[in-house]
């Protein structure tokens, strides 16, 4: 049983290699998103599905029209100027810092006054004097994901907190009541993503499972090593050639592989097994799970909505504030005086986010995310599909959180008609004669964070494995658990004594 153990252990560890080491550089880099923010990556020389092409890849969130002729697109590409026939293009990113990254934006917002905001993923920002200047808004966590005025204060929701403010300096941080139906426990999901990052334990979560990315690095070169010394070792000995220098090589990679290997191994396999459950197809299997939140951690706060909230939408018709969280839809009419009361019935949204949230009709709410883009009318208990004009029919057994439509923004601006952008796909018309990139757009850099997230995910894997790379994560994370376990029994057997 050991030989066993120990070929296996061998050879699989040599095959997967490059996975172990993409997966834990990819990993490390994802810990640390604002810090990189500033390193960008060519798409030239990455797969020709990075590639931007008609818009697509979540180029555009939104339009914003400022006056009669001149319209602001906005979304991964930065914010761009143009008219209302999208003619011709230039760049409006002065002032946010360098780095694609640090241009995404999430909201772009005029006031009643005039007064020009931005929401990004690090923060918000205000159009003044020819450029975009950082406002400092007093919470941790500063991604923006929605901005709003009401009664001349601006409202800024973040995903922890709705902040409000007359003057962008002084900040009403508002904690949001938690809903009538609140049970006080967090998605398994959840759970296993801040412990398969360390976000669960704050920055020094995060450095521990660093120091978990690195010793998986230090474990795959220090096998290889040994790997390819031992046909080095046996090559010199058939010639008659000195053999001490190999022996020091195999003697040391051996003591130090096993010893980090086995006072590492808990820290090992649970990164393993998170990561494993956080892609499907076994993250199907704790989608919906609830679990209470662990003690003195990162989760066990005392904000009901802390990482759940994504849009806001004020309804001035019934005098009632719309939310889409990451727990569904809710609304409030008091103001946030009293809990939230959640919407019986429930328009598709996928987890990843809610992408076009806006009110068409008397209560009748138009919702795009990559479950689709869809007509919901709450009241009439009505959902039909924007685009292909057939009610909405929920599938019998939940399967993976994306629709036909991956949908990641909508505009209204272009000669007046409503256009639909897809991850995909990218912009979709009736007429089919929406305008082509601009090279200026179309050849930006994709951000370093971005390129690690397709890695780690596997998704950077399809123009090999097509639609199988979805096994990548949970074959590689089972051959893993195999090296570590098979290699643990081969120490403890034969080697934990020396």
């Amino acid at each position: 049983m050991i030989k066993f153990f120990k070929k296996y252990h061998k050879w699989l560890g040599v095959i997967i290699t490059i996975f172990i080491l993409f997966f834990s550089v990819s990993g490390i880099v994802l810990n640390h998103r604002e810090l990189l923010s500033n390193i960008d990556v060519s798409r030239n020389i990455l797969p020709a599905e990075y590639s931007y092409v008609n818009w697509n890849n979540a180029a555009v969130k939104g339009t914003l029209q400022t006056d009669t002729n001149t319209v602001l697109i906005y979304g991964n590409i930065g914010i761009w100027k143009t008219d209302t026939a999208f003619s011709q293009f230039s760049d409006f990113n002065m002032g946010f810092p360098t780095g694609v990254d640090n241009k995404k934006i999430c909201k772009l917002f005029k006031t009643s006054e005039g007064h020009l905001y931005a929401g990004t993923f690090f923060g918000l920002f205000q159009y003044d004097n020819h450029q975009w200047n950082r406002i400092d808004i007093p919470v941790p966590h500063k991604r923006i994901t929605d901005i709003l005025e009401k009664d001349h204060k601006l409202l800024i929701l973040t995903r922890d907190y709705l902040l409000k403010t007359h003057n962008d300096k002084d900040f009403e941080i508002i904690t949001l009541p938690e809903p009538e139906d609140y049970i006080n426990k967090i998605g398994l999901f959840k759970t296993l993503w801040v412990i398969h990052s360390g976000e669960i334990y704050g920055t020094i979560g995060k450095l521990i499972v660093d120091a978990v990315g690195l010793i998986f690095i230090f474990l795959t070169i220090t096998g290889l090593i040994l790997f390819i010394n031992t046909y080095i070792h046996r090559k010199r000995k058939r010639k008659g050639l000195a053999v001490v220098k190999t022996k020091k090589t195999k003697r040391w990679n051996l003591k130090w592989h096993n010893k980090i290997g086995w006072i590492t191994i808990v820290f090992l396999l649970i990164t393993t097994i998170t990561g494993m459950f956080l892609r499907p197809p076994l993250l199907v299997a704790i989608a919906n799970t609830k679990v209470d939140k662990i003690p003195f951690t990162e989760l066990d706060s005392p904000n009901p909505w802390f990482d759940k909230l994504r849009r806001l939408l004020y309804d001035e018709e019934n005098e009632r504030f719309i939310l889409a969280t990451l727990d569904g839809f809710y609304y409030s009419d008091d103001e946030f005086s009293t809990k939230l009361k959640r919407y019986d019935f429930q328009p598709p949204a996928s987890v990843m986010g809610v992408n076009v949230f806006k009110k068409t009709d008397t209560n009748n709410y138009l919702i795009g995310s990559f479950e689709g883009l869809f007509d919901w009318n709450p009241e009439k208990e009505i959902i039909i599909d924007h685009i292909d004009k057939v009610p909405y029919i929920k599938p019998e057994v939940a399967g993976p959180p994306i629709g036909k439509y991956l949908i990641t923004g909508m505009t209204n601006s272009y000669k007046r008609k409503e256009v639909y952008f897809t991850y995909n796909v990218g912009a979709i018309n009736p007429d089919k004669d929406f305008v082509e990139m601009p090279p200026a757009i179309q050849q930006q850099a994709m951000s370093l964070w971005n390129l690690m997230l397709e890695v780690h995910t596997g998704r950077i894997y399809t123009p090999i494995f097509g639609r199988l790379y979805i096994l990548v994560v949970p074959i590689t994370g089972f051959i893993i658990l195999f090296i570590l376990i098979s290699g643990f029994i081969v120490w403890y057997t034969k080697h934990r004594k020396i």
